[in-house]
Parts: structure tokens; sequence; C-alpha cells
């Protein structure tokens, strides 16, 4: 398909692959099966943007595309080798064991043609009979250019359709095409043999000025209504504005082209032979892996691709810098200095509320791209993804907490039974997976960063101030704030399991007043059974959870 920016060229691609979000009016038949389930599997789609794992390598990408895409009938050991073979296949070998790279990551990685050949390679797995292509070529030099339209041509040789659109192609490219649809604002100018269209043109008037000029060169003028390279020839005015010109062309298309083409449609659709791939077998439209074996592949796919993000050095030295200075801050407390040690508490609740919520929210915008890409092609349940997200993210999300709680705990001289220090560690754990709860239902909901970080600072902020620690005596109007906070039951349970209901502390010179009595404490009502606040963070723990589920299921095109 050729035709300037904007003729329509990657909308009707993205359309006949059945990707286009939104409605599509009229029918798209493949062997004049309509089932767009069906047809999309047997369909591969390569987008103008390479959506790929940058941290992954070239052999992990293609090798977990196949685990997830070939069919049950395979071994995994089969389905390996399948990705080896599209790695020969596509000339990757050289770079086979290199990361991926690209926009989305700090490194280079692999060239910019050696990653649209993984990409075309993801859908060559499935050896589809019909493969997509949008703007193969694009932001790449002439030679690279070259090579992967001689792949693609490869691809058509072996007994596949390829439909691509394409920019700007050479002399040298345009001749590689068997046949060539052109655009020009919407609609067709020329449908047909390639070699033919300087033919058509001349016949309808339009020649170009001198000899061995590039047809796609021509075409694409014409197409833009520019008429500057044509020969004086009676039947054109050079005058004539590029609208009239288009509208010209766009006549001579219906009144010359058209009825043969629709003739050869219907000539097809009505032929038996060319039906019979038509019918689907009754597993195509089950899915091609069972669920736990999407699960297993996402988890380690996961897993393998986020943890360079998860304990980056950066990350660690936040976590590490901010517990070694609160554990000298509070260094060895004394405990008849109450105010001091629920301060410490309290400083535990916010910022393992605050840290976690806010690297959530990345997690579904980032990776929205890759999900749309993945689940139009039909590769797994939305519900093996986020299954496999959610426990992908428990040792990466637990592991820092563990660490941070054990250093500043100790330094700061709390309760140095080792049941308190196990009860505050679970109870810190639970809070950070609340919290996670929130970023995810917040990220999945807005699906923008920066929208979804301003009101995550509102929700903290809010949920912050109703705590329990800055303000003991709120108004009766806007005191149920405090129940609706993740923040103030944990801080309530830390509090809870620091200071036992008969502890004592020195209140006065030779005076002891019980813990529970301190102001500040006597507010939190502790004599009321912790369970309440347990069941309270279980109830948000999965209710954040499920939103985050059903808003990334009503989010999704399929």
């Amino acid at each position: 398909m050729l035709g300037p920016s904007g003729s329509g060229k990657t909308t009707l691609l993205t359309a006949l692959a059945g990707r286009l979000a939104g409605k599509v009016s009229g029918t798209i038949t493949y062997n004049g099966h309509t089932d767009p389930t069906f047809v999309k599997r047997k369909v591969g789609f390569v987008p103008q943007e390479d959506v790929l794992y940058p941290h992954l390598t070239v052999l992990e990408t293609l090798t977990y595309a196949a685990l997830l895409r070939l069919p049950k009938s395979l071994s995994r050991e089969e389905k390996k080798e399948h990705a080896e073979m599209v790695i020969t296949e596509l000339g990757l070998t050289r770079c086979r064991n290199s990361p991926v790279g690209g926009c989305m990551a700090l490194f280079r990685g692999i060239s910019g043609g050696e990653r649209k050949r993984v990409s075309i390679g993801q859908e060559m797995l499935v050896n589809p009979s019909l493969l997509f292509v949008d703007e193969p070529t694009s932001g790449l030099d002439s030679t690279t250019a070259q090579l992967i339209v001689s792949v693609l041509r490869g691809l058509a040789l072996a007994g596949r359709t390829v439909v691509t659109t394409i920019h700007q192609p050479s002399s040298r490219l345009y001749r590689m095409f068997d046949k060539v649809v052109v655009l020009s604002d919407g609609y067709p100018i020329y449908s047909g043999q390639a070699g033919r269209v300087m033919d058509y043109l001349g016949s309808v008037g339009y020649v170009p000025a001198f000899n061995f000029m590039n047809p796609a060169d021509f075409l694409l003028d014409l197409a833009n209504g520019v008429v500057a390279d044509v020969k004086h020839d009676d039947q054109i005015d050079h005058h004539e504005d590029q609208a009239s010109v288009k509208q010209s062309l766009m006549s001579s298309f219906k009144k010359n082209l058209y009825p043969a083409l629709k003739e050869d449609i219907h000539q097809n659709n009505t032929d038996p032979s060319a039906l019979i791939s038509g019918t689907p077998r009754r597993c195509d439209n089950h899915w091609t892996s069972s669920w736990w074996e999407q699960f297993r592949v996402l988890l380690k796919r996961g897993l393998q691709e986020r943890r360079h993000e998860s304990f980056s050095g950066l990350r660690i030295f936040q976590v590490l810098s901010v517990s070694i200075l609160s554990g000298l801050l509070w260094w060895h407390s004394d405990p008849s200095h109450v105010q001091d040690q629920v301060g410490l508490l309290f400083f535990f609740s916010i910022f393992w509320g605050f840290f976690p919520l806010f690297n959530a929210i990345f997690a579904f915008p980032l990776e929205r791209p890759m999900l749309i890409k993945e689940r139009s092609s039909g590769m797994y349940k939305l519900s093996s993804y986020y299954a496999a997200r959610m426990v992908g993210d428990l040792p990466m999300e637990l592991v820092l907490p563990t660490i941070f709680i054990t250093i500043s705990y100790w330094m700061g001289g709390l309760n140095p039974s080792l049941v308190t220090f196990v009860l505050t560690l679970l109870i810190m754990l639970f809070n950070v997976l609340v919290s996670q709860g929130i970023g995810l239902a917040l990220g999945a909901i807005l699906m923008d960063v920066k929208q979804a970080t301003s009101l995550a600072s509102v929700t903290m902020l809010v949920f912050l101030l109703a705590g329990g620690y800055y303000i003991q005596q709120m108004p009766a109007f806007i005191a149920w704030l405090k129940y609706i906070s993740f923040s103030h039951y944990c801080y309530k349970l830390l509090v809870g399991v620091q200071y036992s209901v008969n502890e004592v502390y020195e209140c006065g010179q030779g005076l002891h007043c019980r813990v529970r009595d301190f102001p500040a404490i006597k507010c939190l009502e502790l004599e009321d059974t912790m369970w309440g606040d347990v069941a309270a963070l279980t109830v948000m723990l999965i209710g954040y959870r499920v939103v985050a589920y059903l808003a990334l299921r009503m989010g999704q095109p399929h």
C-alpha cells in the first residue's frame, strides 16, 4: 500500500488485521470466513512501532512468544526449536543473545533493523498465511530497508501473502512488490500489478516528464495532486488545483479498474477451492495453551524483565539511605519517650504507604502497548496475565521493606521482643501490599501516569492526615475519613503490637503510667480487638486489586 502521510494506509491495514479500536462498518472476510477471533489467529500483524521488552534478549523474546502462541500439540522443546528456526530464517543469529533495548530502556540494545526483524519473527512463529506489516522501513537507512523488504519478499515466495504499507520506497524496493494499492485521502487511485502502473497512468493522461523515473515517487506526487513532472498533454491543465487532480484519478479508478477488481473478488469468493482453508478446525477458537501454562510463562518472563527495575541501584540506595537515616535519628530511643517511638511507627506506615503506591502506578500504563498487542493476537487471557503480574511482584515488593524494617527497628530501640518485631514486619508487608493495590487500581483506571500521580498525591495526603497521628480529635462530620485510610489501620496495629495492655513508662519523677493512657495512643481506641483492623486491611487488599482487574478488563479493546 502506497500513499502520502494521512492517506489512510495504517488505518486500513489495522482495520483489516482486526486491531482497530472502535466501530468499523462493513465486513472483513478471510477466505469467506467472518469470525473475528478466527481471523485474528490466522493473520499476523506487525505494527509500525516495535513493542518489545527491552531487557529480554532476542532469543528470550521469541522463545516466550513461541511458548504462548504455538498450539498445545507441540512440546516445550519443539516450541523452543521453532523459535530457533525463526531466528535463523530472519538472519538474527549474530544478535540472538543481545538484549533488545530501545526507547523504553536506557541502553541501546540491537539495531533498528534487527528490532524490526524480531517484531516480524514474533508473528512468523505461528506461520500465518497472511501477514500485515505497517511501515517496516520507517527510520531505517536504504540498505537496512532493502534487507527488511528482502526478508518480507522471501516470506512471500515461501507461500504466504504479505501486505505492507510503505511511505516512500526507492525504485529497488518498488520492483520487489507484486501488487500495489495507492491511496489518496482514504480513496484508492490504483490497484493492480506493480509493473503495469505507469501504463495505466499513461492511459488516463498522466505520463512522467522523463524516462527512468521512480514509479513510487510519481505515484506519491499524483496522490498528493501534484503534476509538476508530467509531460505537456492536451488533457492536462497544469494550473488545475490538487483537489481536481485527485478527483480525476479517483474517477478514473472507479471507471477503469473497479469493475474488474470487483468481478475478481466475487469470483474468488464463489470458488469453492479458495474456501477450503476457511472452515475453522474445532480448536481454533480455544486458547493455544492452558491457563496454567500461560501463567507460568508470563510469570517467568515478568520476573526476568522487571528484576532490573525492581532491584536497581537507585532504588536500593533510596531504601537503605532512608532506613539508616531514620535509625540514626531515633537511635536507641528511650522507652519513656513514647511520643518519639510512636512517631517512628507512624513514619514506617507513611513511608511504606507512599513508596509502593507511586511505584505501582507505572505498572499498567507502561505495559499497556504490549498488553494490547499481545491480547489482540490472542496470546493469553487477561486473568493469567494479571495473576502472573500480582505473584511476580511479591518477591520484588517485599524484599526491600523487610530490609528497611530490620535496620530501622533495631537501630530505633523499639521493643526488643522477637515476636513483636516479626508482627511489626508482617503488618508492614501487609501495608505495602494494600498500598500497591491502590497504585495498581489508579494506574489501571486512568492509564495516564501524570494524572494517576496527581490523584495519588491527593489521596495519600488525605490518608496521611486522617491516619490518627497529626490530629487526635477530628470533627464528627469528617471523622469518617480515617475509616477509609489504610495508614490509620496500619498505625493502630503497629502501636497495638508494640505496647502490651499493662505496659508502663516513666511519666515523671518516680511515677509510672500505662502506655495506653498516653494521649496520642489513647485516642486510637486500642481496647477494641485488632482483628477488626486486620479485616479492614484484608478487604482493601482484595478490593483494590479487583478494581484494578475490572478497570483493565473494561479498558481492553479485546
